[in-house]
């Protein structure tokens, strides 16, 4: 079947974001035909505005539309602790928990050499840069728990040691609420590792 070339059009550019097949880039272009053109307006405003108003934080490499960031220019954040994490929006679930205080830095990926991704590929030199800050004595290591977090996890770990400052990594295991019958032996042995004593 063939489409008129507006919706094949819209086909295909939703076809080309991450996990969005055939079938449901069909679904999602005759969705939005059927929109109000003041709400299709309003979602084409909101793509090109992501695209010419957000840039990375010079700071801490996250995604922005004032440079420094709101978190880098807050003066009560603690600059002695940085919280590595992968991306914008492990950043965002971390700001979620109201628990870290400290300051952030978004490596905007993770070492890949399945991807063809390097330390040089992502915003580990700029990491880099800000230990050189005295105040810095924490590192946070909270990339993802699978095999590229880990391996970005120990990279940083050893090009950190040099510089004395302490490194960390967040804890692994059971979610809250959840089963151990259901869960795989390397979140179990995580769990295991980051067991604590009870007081």
């Amino acid at each position: 079947m063939f489409y008129p070339e507006p919706i094949a059009k819209l086909i295909e550019s939703f076809s080309r974001l991450p996990g969005i097949g055939p079938k449901t880039a069909a679904r999602l272009a005759f969705y939005v035909l059927r929109m109000k053109e003041e709400d299709v307006i309003d979602f084409a405003k909101a793509l090109v505005s992501v695209k010419r108003n957000l840039t990375y934080c010079s700071v801490c490499c996250n995604i922005t539309d004032t440079d420094p960031c709101r978190i880098c220019s807050d003066k009560s954040r603690d600059v002695s602790v940085i919280c590595v994490v992968q991306e914008p929006k492990d950043q965002v679930a971390m700001e979620r928990t109201r628990e870290f205080k400290g300051q952030y830095h978004v490596l905007n990926g993770a070492i890949s050499p399945m991807d063809g991704l390097g330390p040089d590929d992502i915003r580990i030199a700029e990491l880099v840069r800000r230990l050189g800050d005295e105040r810095v004595q924490e590192l946070i290591l909270a990339t993802n728990p699978n095999i590229e977090g880990e391996a970005t996890a120990m990279y940083l770990s050893r090009l950190v040691k040099p510089f004395g400052i302490r490194v960390t990594r967040i804890a692994h295991g059971l979610p809250v609420g959840g089963d151990l019958e259901y869960a795989d032996e390397v979140t179990i042995s995580k769990a295991l590792e980051g067991r604590r004593e009870l007081y």
